[in-house]
C-alpha cells in the first residue's frame, strides 16, 4: 500500500539499494519461504502479463549488486584473495591488474573501487575551438611572417575555421592508442601510485589478513601440476625481520615429501627455492658480495630454508643482479612452470617484478608499488616476462606482528623506513651506560671484562640517539619519550605500543677493529657490537618485538664516535625548542604562585596582628570598667 502512492522516481530511489529479480514457478509459492517483500500493481509500477506464474520479488540477500558488466557483487571478494590466478575468475570478475583485489562501483570507501571510464570519441582531443594563428592580434607580424608556416605544417586549418591535428593520422604511436592500452585500476591503486597513501586507513585495518596457507601454500604443496618456483622475497636492511621462516619451512618439507615420492616411482613436484635478497643498495658499498652471500645462505639455514636452488643479491632500483636472476628464474621454470614471489609487507616484492619486467623488455603488466604496508591485496598474475606458458604470481605480503613497524602509525614508519643508504654511528661506552635508538629500543652494558666496547647503530638516521649513564633511563623515559626520543611520536603513543621488556645476552670477541655479534630487533636495525673479551649485555623493547643475536652483517664502524647526549637531529631540536618555549610560562606560573602565596603570608600576618592589637585593647577596656566598678563599690 505504501508503494502505490510513491512517484516513479521516488519509487527508484527506494528500491536502488536492492535487485528487483522475477521468479517464475510452475506450482504454488509459499511466500513466507522467502525473505522478500512482495510489490502490489499500480499504474506507476504495473506487474507481468501473467501474474499467476511470474512473481516479482526484492532479495535483501545480497545488497551490494551492482549493475555494470564485469563489477560483481564486494562481498565475495573479502572472502578470498585469489584475484586473477584462474583466467576463469578474471572473465568473470573485473578484478585490478594492480593489487589483485576485485573491482567494485558501490562504495568508494572499500578497496577495489572503480568506475567505468566513459566512452569518447575517435577525434575527442581535436582542437575544435582554436583561432587560427593569422588572425590573431596579439602575435606580432615579425612572427607571424617567420613562424606562420612551420606552426601551419603541424596544424592544418580548413575551411570552416576547425584545425586537424596531424598526430590523429599517425599509426600505432599515437598518445590515444597508447592511453587505450593503458589498464584500468582501482582508485586505491591510484592514490597509492601517485600520492603513496590510502584514502581511508581505517579500511584498511579492517580487512582481513591473507591466509597463506589457503590461497598459496595448498598450490606448493600441490604433487602434480606445473613446475613450482618459489622466490623468497627478503629486505637486506631488515634480513631477519622479513625473512618468510613458515614459507620456507612448509616449502622445506613439500621437497622433502615429494623428493621421497619421486624416489618410489610416484608423482612428485619438487619446488625450487630462490632466495632474492633485495635492497642492497642501501647496504655501504664497501661491503664484500662474497662475504655477505655466505652471511646469507647462513642465516636463510638458521630460518629452515636449508635446500636453495641460488642465492641471488639484486637492487631493483638499480637493476644490480637482475639478469641472472631471470636466467635462473627461466631455467627453474621451464615453458609451463609457476613462479610465485613471496615475502613480508614492503619486503620489494613488487618492486621486484616491476623491474623484472622492465629487463626482460616486455610490455607486462605494472603492478603498483607503494611505501605502504600491504599494497598488495590479492594474487596478480603477470603475462609476458617467462617464456612460453610460464607465469609470475606476485603475492600480498605476509604480516609479521614480531616487527616493531607493523605497531607504527604512517608518520612513525617514515622515521623508521631506511630509504638510503646506510650509515654507521659508533659509541665508545663502558659498563653501566646505555645507549637509546629513539624510544623503540636500548642497550644496556651492566657488566665487561675490558674498559671500553665499541658500539654502533646502524638505523635510519632520521632516528634520534641518545647515550648516557643506565641510572638516568628511568627520567629518560618519563622526559623524553614521545619528544626528543622519536618514535614514538607524542606522549599518549609511548603507552599504546605495549611493555618496555628486557632481554639478556652474553657476548664475547676477539677483535677491537671490527664488530662480532649483532642485535637486531626486527624492523628496526640493529647494534653492531665489537670488543676483545667478554660483556653481559641487556637489551630493552616493547614485548612481542623480536630480537635476534646473530653474527654481524656489517663489520665496520664510524671513524669518528658519537658523544653523550643525543645526536644532532631536527627532531632533537624541535622537542627543545618546544620545551624552552614552555619554560618560560613555567617560570611565570610560578613567580606568581610565589607572589601570590607572599601577598597572603603577609594579609595573614597582619590580620594576625590587628586581632591580636584588638584583644589587648578590649582586655583593656575590661579591666578599666572592672576597676571603674570596684571604685563605685568602695
Amino acid at each position: 500500500m505504501i508503494l502505490r502512492n510513491l512517484s516513479p522516481s521516488k519509487l527508484r530511489k527506494l528500491l536502488s539499494p536492492f535487485s528487483l529479480t522475477a521468479y517464475t514457478h510452475t506450482r504454488p509459492v509459499c511466500n513466507s519461504s522467502f525473505n522478500s517483500l512482495i510489490i502490489e500493481p499500480s499504474p506507476s509500477f504495473p506487474l507481468p502479463q501473467n501474474p499467476a506464474k511470474t512473481l516479482p520479488f526484492l532479495f535483501f540477500s545480497n545488497p551490494f549488486s551492482s549493475q555494470s558488466g564485469k563489477i560483481k557483487s564486494f562481498s565475495n571478494s573479502l572472502l578470498t584473495r585469489d584475484g586473477n590466478y584462474e583466467e576463469a575468475t578474471e572473465q568473470a570478475f573485473a578484478i585490478c591488474p594492480g593489487c589483485g583485489i576485485q573491482m567494485q562501483d558501490f562504495d568508494p570507501k572499500q578497496p577495489g573501487y572503480s568506475v567505468k571510464p566513459s566512452a569518447k570519441g575517435e577525434h575527442y582531443k581535436k582542437f575544435k575551438k582554436m583561432t587560427p594563428i593569422l588572425d590573431e592580434s596579439e602575435i606580432s607580424d615579425s612572427l607571424k611572417r617567420g613562424m606562420a608556416n612551420e606552426i601551419l605544417e603541424v596544424v592544418r586549418i580548413d575551411n570552416s575555421g576547425t584545425a586537424d591535428n596531424v598526430f590523429d593520422e599517425m599509426p600505432d604511436t599515437s598518445e590515444k592508442e597508447r592511453v587505450s592500452q593503458k589498464p584500468v585500476v582501482c582508485s586505491r591503486c591510484h592514490s597509492l601510485r601517485h600520492y603513496q597513501k590510502v584514502k581511508d586507513p581505517g579500511v584498511e585495518n579492517l580487512l582481513p589478513d591473507f591466509d597463506f596457507d589457503h590461497t598459496v601454500g595448498r598450490r606448493l604443496m600441490s604433487i602434480s601440476g606445473a613446475r613450482t618456483v618459489v622466490l623468497l622475497v627478503v629486505d637486506a636492511a631488515d634480513f631477519d625481520g622479513s625473512f618468510p621462516r613458515k614459507v620456507a619451512n612448509l616449502v622445506s618439507n613439500t621437497i622433502d615429501e615429494n623428493a621421497r615420492s619421486w624416489k618410489e616411482g610416484k608423482s612428485g613436484n619438487i619446488p625450487r627455492i630462490v632466495l632474492v635478497v633485495t635492497k642492497i643498495d642501501l647496504l655501504p658499498s664497501s661491503i664484500s658480495p662474497t662475504r655477505l652471500e655466505h652471511w646469507v645462505r647462513t642465516q636463510a639455514r638458521e630460518g629452515g630454508a636449508g635446500r636453495l636452488a641460488s642465492v641471488h643479491l639484486v637492487s631493483a632500483v638499480r637493476d644490480w643482479g637482475l639478469k641472472t636472476l631471470v636466467d635462473d628464474v627461466v631455467t627453474f621454470a621451464g615453458p609451463r612452470g609457476h613462479v610465485w614471489a613471496v615475502g613480508a609487507q614492503n619486503a620489494g616484492k613488487s618492486t621486484l617484478i616491476n623491474a623484472i619486467g622492465k629487463c626482460v623488455g616486455t610490455k607486462a603488466t605494472h603492478v603498483t608499488e607503494a611505501s605502504v604496508p600491504g599494497t598488495t591485496l590479492g594474487i596478480v598474475r603477470i603475462e609476458g616476462v617467462l617464456p612460453g606458458k610460464a607465469r609470475l604470481f606476485d603475492t600480498p605480503g605476509l604480516l609479521h606482528p614480531h616487527q616493531i613497524s607493523t605497531r607504527l602509525n604512517a608518520e612513525e614508519q617514515k622515521l623508521c623506513r631506511i630509504d638510503k643508504e646506510l650509515k654507521p654511528r659508533t659509541y665508545r661506552i663502558k659498563a653501566g651506560y646505555s645507549i637509546h635508538i629513539g624510544g623503540l629500543f636500548r642497550l644496556d652494558v651492566e657488566e665487561a671484562s675490558v674498559d671500553s666496547i665499541y658500539v654502533t647503530v646502524w638505523a635510519s638516521s632520521l632516528i634520534p640517539l641518545h647515550m648516557g649513564r643506565t641510572e638516568n633511563v628511568s627520567s629518560m623515559l618519563e622526559e623524553h619519550f614521545g619528544r626528543q626520543l622519536q618514535p614514538p611520536i607524542g606522549e599518549g603513543r609511548v603507552e599504546k605500543l605495549g611493555k618496555w621488556v628486557k632481554k639478556e645476552i652474553q657476548v664475547c670477541g676477539e677483535s677491537w677493529d671490527s664488530s662480532s655479534i649483532d642485535i637486531a630487533a626486527a624492523g628496526l636495525g640493529w647494534f653492531a657490537v665489537g670488543l676483545k673479551g667478554e660483556a653481559a649485555l641487556a637489551v630493552w623493547t616493547y614485548d612481542g618485538v623480536e630480537v635476534t643475536a646473530r653474527n654481524a652483517l656489517l663489520p665496520q664502524r664510524a671513524k669518528n664516535f658519537e658523544v653523550a647526549g643525543f645526536t644532532v637531529s631536527e627532531i632533537v631540536s624541535k622537542a627543545d625548542r618546544a620545551r624552552s618555549k614552555q619554560s618560560p610560562k613555567k617560570k611565570k606560573i610560578s613567580s606568581l604562585k610565589n607572589a601570590a602565596s607572599t601577598a597572603s603570608s603577609v594579609s595573614n600576618d597582619s590580620e594576625d596582628s590587628s586581632s591580636d592589637s584588638s584583644s589587648s585593647s578590649g582586655e583593656d577596656l575590661k579591666s578599666d570598667d572592672s576597676a571603674a566598678v570596684s571604685n563605685s563599690r568602695c
